[in-house]
């Protein structure tokens, strides 16, 4: 589907539909200020979605730069540890 691009003023004079558009359609949509895109406005689903996802990458390259630190642990340990810190807290 193709995004959508509308003037500031349609948020404005049009905010139902904008908001409406975004949620049926699942893409954002551009606003423009005097012919340049200035904002984008998407859905909340959306929006919370793209947040879990950008986490989600965060946490992946997070791994990898400790895979490649050489900042692992066999997980038979990790589970261990874990164990022994969840008996300790009862």
């Amino acid at each position: 589907m193709e995004e959508q691009i509308r003037p500031s003023a349609d948020l404005r004079n049009h905010y139902a539909d904008i908001s409406k558009a975004c949620k049926e359609s699942r893409q954002p949509v551009i606003i423009t200020v005097n012919g340049q895109a200035d904002t984008v406005i998407l859905s909340l689903q959306d929006y919370h979605q793209m947040q879990a996802e950008l986490e989600l990458l965060r946490m992946l390259a997070d791994g990898e730069s400790d895979v490649s630190a050489n900042r692992v642990a066999p997980i038979e340990d990790t589970f261990r540890n874990l164990r022994t810190r969840l008996l300790e807290n009862n």
